[in-house]
């Protein structure tokens, strides 16, 4: 388990299901949430890869930050199949302040422990992560 400088851990689950989403393709995205009582990060859901971006944003809570990431599929302008493992950072604007700040300072640490992400995203509400947002981005 890893200590980060707000003193939040990483649970060693994150991180292998992280390499299950990137080498295996298994999840569509993974939500993780710092359990208050134990300081650490954990996985909170996952979702398959039948599952698409509005069920992804539909995961997340409107008044709670949590971590996210999204394996973002899409065509080249050339036609080939591409994807992306996003990184989001979500934190809406009616989260509680000190909810935000432990979530803030523990981010860093946190998105290091994903190998291989390639895009990362703070949004504090779902316009700010749309699937514009993410075809932008991608490419």
């Amino acid at each position: 388990m890893a200590n980060s400088a707000s003193g939040v851990g990483v649970v060693d689950e994150c991180k292998l299901k992280f390499m299950e989403l990137k080498a295996k393709r298994c999840f569509r995205y993974i939500v993780f949430k710092i359990d208050e009582e134990t300081q650490v990060v954990v996985v909170e859901k996952m979702g398959n890869q039948q599952e698409t971006h509005v069920d992804f944003t539909k995961s997340l809570p409107a008044d709670e930050c949590r971590y996210a990431v999204f394996d973002y599929d899409f065509t080249t302008d050339e036609n080939c199949q591409r994807s992306k493992i996003f990184f989001i950072a979500w934190s809406p604007e009616t989260a509680k302040i000190r909810s935000k700040m432990v979530y803030a300072s523990s981010k860093d640490r946190f998105r290091r422990e994903l190998d291989g992400v390639q895009v990362e995203l703070q949004a504090t509400d779902a316009s700010e992560m749309s699937l514009d947002i993410f075809r932008d981005r991608a490419h």
